[in-house]
């Protein structure tokens, strides 16, 4: 059975800045995985050449064993990738239902006339239905007819990530979905993405730099460190590895 996401030898380069330099890694079946290194450390250059933002100089990319590193974002997404970013984006003039309904548009429907002529069919109204229930696991039902600025930071943040995941995706890539989210919802996010975990069997990668929330939460962790890999491993192994304790967690 093929690895959900397989990289190898991928390199990234800006000019004399190598930001991802020779990194293999793979996530061999559903789970919640965790990427962690300082700032500088090449994480979010390496998710956007995961998902096709960045295209890779070297490397190759398979995801379900087929070879992607060619294919540009919005095929990546057909196949099942999210993504959220550093800066949390939510549409802050509609309401937070239309948020999440605008996240469940079909990817492979491809022109929008054909996405308009789903608007009044069955479909959806079970996205309608879904998107209510994901809202009432993170605690935002009553906020479901409410613009997004009526939202907390943190609860921005949660909407971002379940308008994210009313897509169904089988790869989620989360970037510091921690930051800026006070300790009350965090205990939310981190109950919320354990129950998608378990309902749908998706592989979440997540970048964080909150080492109790990432170590709580994760299986399996990667450390990256000037653009490579320093180390992966279980939590309790990454924790106790001198190579990561000198570099980041020391």
């Amino acid at each position: 059975m093929s690895a959900i996401l397989e990289v190898a030898g991928l390199r990234k380069a800006f000019g004399g800045i190598v930001a991802v330099d020779d990194v293999a890694f793979a996530i061999d079946q559903p789970g919640i995985y965790g990427l962690i290194g300082p700032n500088g450390a090449g994480k979010t250059t390496l998710f956007d050449v995961i998902c096709g933002r960045q295209m890779p100089d070297t490397g190759t990319i398979a995801f379900e064993g087929r070879p992607i590193e060619a294919l540009r974002v919005h095929q990546r997404a057909r196949l099942g990738f999210s993504r959220t970013f550093q800066e949390c984006r939510v549409l802050a003039e509609e309401t937070c239902l239309d948020n999440v309904l605008f996240g469940a548009q079909d990817k492979r429907l491809g022109p929008e006339w054909m996405q308009g002529l789903t608007r009044n069919t069955a479909a959806r109204e079970a996205a309608r239905t879904e998107a209510r229930r994901l809202l009432e696991l993170v605690n935002l039902e009553r906020y479901a007819d409410a613009p997004a600025t009526a939202l907390s930071y943190g609860q921005r943040r949660l909407l971002e990530i379940v308008s994210v995941l009313i897509s169904r995706p089988k790869l989620l890539l989360l970037d510091e979905p921690a930051s800026g989210v006070n300790p009350t919802l965090l205990n939310t996010l981190r109950d919320f993405l354990r129950r998608i975990h378990e309902e749908r069997r998706i592989a979440l990668l997540i970048v964080e730099h909150n080492m109790e929330f990432i170590m709580s939460l994760a299986s399996r962790i990667v450390v990256m460190h000037q653009g490579q890999i320093l180390a992966q491993g279980t939590p309790a192994e990454v924790r106790a590895d001198p190579r990561v304790i000198e570099a980041y967690l020391g």
